[in-house]
């Protein structure tokens, strides 16, 4: 997820004053009554999050607020015992959120505050993908950037009420105090008018929310406007500076991702195809080497702090990983960096080992909060745990100094002084070379130096506790991510293990004809499936039937498309959730990467693929999912998938395949950019000849090849034929 600007004091009163006039006057109503209220149910008496999957409520279990789940029956409650609701909004993603409940449940008043005026209810924003969407629209009600935890005071109709971003640094009691002051003193001065006005503002923010859903800003030129997105995209990075503008502080997956490919879409113009490739170059010698891959205990950061890659936010999850997996695979396939594939493979073996669950799939894998200061060095904490002559090297490698190796621009503050982020820039070959060693001699000593260190350092985090909980969106994820792998090494195992990892997916978050996020039974308000998750799931389902010409996944797709279309489309736009699990009333929908890939790019995707398969998406699916947004142009970083998307649709590459294929032109076939290039198996009045297949172009060029070299040749524009 993109955060920008946090709450500061200094925006405080003002931040303050925006939630009392955008929310409830706090002119009492001429006649307004005090409603007594109602004695509380027993089951609000309670901490009630405990049978939830999920880490956000696994996390409050044994907090002393009573949270309540997120449903109706919550909401119900509330009005019942005459109360507002006192929602927090958190994502697992961003565990952060736990610093600033562990300071609200460790002060008594505050508890005894919620609890003698609210139905606290807590919700995970990722599984209840329609509430994080919304509190974009809430945060820019109050000129306010995204900033999860987000505080949601609403009536028991789900309305709004007022709502302030909670930054973990900041002083969250006082926060909490000043706005549960104004609230709760609207609310005893006349309640039905609070809740008649946040009805009416609620039904102003559903106007809103249409009108700029439906405001005509498609293109009519998306074969122009994506190259011209791609050209907008490639100009934002500076490879002098090293600056890469509006990437925002997350890992660049999808900007690295869309240059790559374009960087080798036959029919896109040259100049942009040399831009792309030149980007994803330098991107790549920018991250590569850089402190956001942990040296120590494998994987990648899911983001940076301040503007440079040598500070990371040291949180990792699965889906961070999986989705820098394509990314850089896309990019070896592009430059032939073998320190990009690496890296892709280390990542997968590390999503295996950290976030695989007991059942066979993937948790999210939030990591637990720790201070910044335990995961940075300083050169004497390096020279106390390694032998001198290890920690000689390992200082040199890793860039240590001993006033610290981080910039006075990314730590401006100078917080840090003394310390170092750990970055290896060399390979195991290199370092060894550089001590006179061969790789067989000095990987042990390698091996013993990054175990000696990962201890200590384990020893100042503190041990977390292991997500078990499987999850739909990291276990799709991972589907797609052993799909992309095996197409740049065409190792057997990798195609096995997405194989086998989608067919336990199809099992087990299967729920009737629909799918649910998590293995386990919840609430549909918080199990249900949402349109991103089906998403997910068609994608990867694509993927293995690219990778295996299974036409029995191809099927699969269209019976989960089919269904999304039933669950997720009306006339006018693509619902974000399910009906059966909707609590607010506002016609949220996904169009902008906001947490990850959109639900419009994934599903505009989707189209181009089955259409070119003869398994069309159901016409209201189709025609809201394929548009491209003229101002995708403008905001190429937070439309990276519909471009991409687009780009696949009008400059299409089809292989069409005959029979009998020898079986190395098959696994080159299999082994051909999984999403980019478009498959299918010839029809009779394709007239493609025994053994060969037919590379169709967008242009209406056709060629026909019967050899694994005539096939990459034909479809590999780049200096590098994988």
């Amino acid at each position: 997820m993109k955060f920008r600007n946090s709450i500061g004091s200094a925006a405080l009163a003002a931040t303050l004053g925006c939630l009392v006039a955008g929310s409830v006057s706090c002119k009492k109503k001429d006649g307004g009554t005090v409603a007594p209220s109602a004695p509380l149910p027993a089951v609000l008496l309670s901490n009630n999050v405990g049978g939830l999957p999920g880490a956000v409520y696994k996390s409050q279990v044994a907090s002393p607020i009573h949270w309540q789940p997120w449903t109706q029956e919550s909401l119900n409650l509330a009005k019942k015992a005459g109360r507002l609701v006192f929602a927090v909004v958190a994502v697992p993603q961003q565990p952060v959120f736990q610093n600033v409940l562990a300071k609200l449940a460790a002060d008594p008043s505050l508890v005894a505050a919620i609890h003698s005026n609210y139905v606290p209810v807590l919700i995970d924003g990722n599984a209840s993908r329609e509430i994080g969407l919304l509190s974009a629209d809430l945060c820019v009600e109050i000129k306010q950037g995204l900033q999860l935890p987000l505080f949601v005071w609403m009536t028991p109709e789900a309305d709004p009420v007022a709502w302030i971003p909670v930054p973990s640094a900041s002083e969250v009691g006082n926060l909490f105090k000043q706005s549960h002051t104004m609230v709760t003193r609207m609310w005893v001065e006349d309640r039905q008018y609070v809740i008649n006005n946040s009805s009416l503002d609620n039904a102003n923010r559903r106007e809103r929310i249409a009108a700029r859903r439906n405001a005509n800003v498609m293109s009519m030129q998306p074969a122009e406007d994506a190259v011209r997105a791609v050209r907008h995209l490639t100009s934002l990075y500076d490879p002098l500076s090293r600056n890469f503008d509006e990437a925002g502080g997350l890992f660049p997956a999808g900007a690295l991702d869309l240059v790559a490919t374009a960087a080798i879409q036959p029919g896109l113009p040259e100049e942009v195809r040399s831009r792309s490739l030149e980007t994803t170059r330098e991107l790549l010698n920018d991250l590569l080497p850089s402190a956001m891959f942990d040296p120590l205990a494998g994987g990648v950061f899911s983001a940076r702090l301040n503007n440079s890659w040598s500070l990371p936010s040291f949180s990792k999850d699965c889906v961070s990983q999986a989705r820098a997996v394509t990314a850089l695979v896309n990019g070896y396939r592009a430059t032939g960096d073998t320190r990009a594939l690496e890296k892709a493979v280390g990542l997968v073996r590390f999503s295996e080992e950290f976030f695989g669950t007991s059942e066979g799939l993937f948790a999210l894998g939030p990591a637990a909060v720790s201070s910044l200061a335990a995961w940075l060095w300083s050169v004497e904490q390096v020279q106390k745990e390694l032998p001198p002559e290890d920690a000689a090297w390992w200082i040199a490698a890793t860039g240590m100094k001993s006033m610290g190796n981080l910039a006075s621009e990314t730590d401006p503050k100078r917080e840090f002084f003394r310390s170092n982020s750990l970055a290896i820039s060399q390979t195991l070959a290199e370092l060894a070379a550089a001590q006179s060693q061969t790789v067989e001699v000095f990987g042990p000593r390698f091996e013993s130096a990054r175990q000696t260190l990962l201890k200590a350092r384990d020893a100042r985090i503190g041990n977390a506790p292991r997500d078990d909980q499987s999850h739909a969106e990291p276990t799709f994820r991972m589907v797609s991510a052993y799909a992309a792998v095996f197409g740049v090494t065409g190792d057997e195992i990798f195609r096995r293990k997405a194989v086998s990892l989608l067919e336990k997916a199809r099992v087990s978050f299967k729920d009737g004809a629909e799918l649910r996020t998590f293995t386990q039974d919840a609430p549909a308000s918080i199990g249900a499936a949402r349109a991103f998750t089906y998403g997910l799931a068609i994608q990867a389902a694509l993927d293995v039937s690219v990778i295996t010409s299974d036409d029995k996944w191809s099927d699969w797709t269209d019976e989960l498309a089919s269904t999304a279309a039933e669950l997720f489309t009306t006339a006018e736009f693509l619902k974000e959730c399910p009906d059966e699990a909707k609590i607010i009333d506002l016609p949220v929908t996904d169009l902008a990467m906001l947490f990850d890939d959109s639900t419009a790019g994934l599903i505009s995707f989707a189209e181009c693929r089955l259409s070119e398969r003869r398994l069309p998406l159901v016409k209201t699916l189709s025609e809201l999912a394929t548009p491209l947004p003229t101002f995708a142009a403008e905001r190429p970083i937070l439309h990276t998938d519909l471009i991409q998307a687009t780009l696949a649709r009008e400059f299409r590459v089809t292989i069409i395949g005959g029979s009998d294929l020898s079986p190395e032109l098959k696994l080159e076939v299999e082994k051909l950019p999984v999403r980019m290039f478009q498959r299918r198996i010839a029809r009779a009045e394709d007239e493609v000849p025994p053994g060969s297949v037919i590379v169709k172009f967008g242009s209406g060029e056709k060629r026909t090849v019967a050899t694994v070299d005539a096939l990459r040749e034909a479809v590999l524009p780049s200096s590098l034929k994988l």
